[in-house]
């Protein structure tokens, strides 16, 4: 498996478990739906540029900063919208903490796997 796909499977299952982590957070309960399609959605998106970013730098610590800058950014998009049942209510650390979390996850699954098989032809 290429590492786009290792990204977007893994940033797509950290976003369900993110997106699930809403259910503390009563006064969004009645949104839980739209914040899992959310979520998965984003993490996926942020799974797949980090695999396309894992393809072209091979650093550990980039991958990971990358993963977590992005994670942020997208965390930003999402909290930046007024809650729907309140809107003057921001959810700013509540997404975005967990957001940059799963980013710098993914950022380092993709870094990570697939790892190079060695051959005992290739090592000849």
């Amino acid at each position: 498996m290429n590492k786009p796909m290792i990204g977007l499977l893994a940033g797509a299952l950290l976003g369900v478990i993110d997106g699930a982590t809403a259910w503390f957070t009563p006064d969004v309960r009645s949104q839980m739906m739209g914040i899992l399609i959310g979520s998965t959605v984003k993490g996926a998106l942020v799974g797949v540029a980090a695999g396309f970013f894992a393809r072209k730098v091979g650093s550990m610590w980039m991958g990971i900063a990358f993963g977590l800058l992005l994670g942020l950014l997208f965390a930003y998009l999402i909290a930046a919208m007024p809650d729907p049942a309140n809107p003057g209510k921001h959810y700013y650390v509540e997404i975005m903490v967990p957001g940059s979390i799963v980013g710098a996850i993914v950022g380092f699954i993709t870094q990570y796997y697939p790892r190079p098989t060695t051959s005992a032809a290739s090592v000849r």
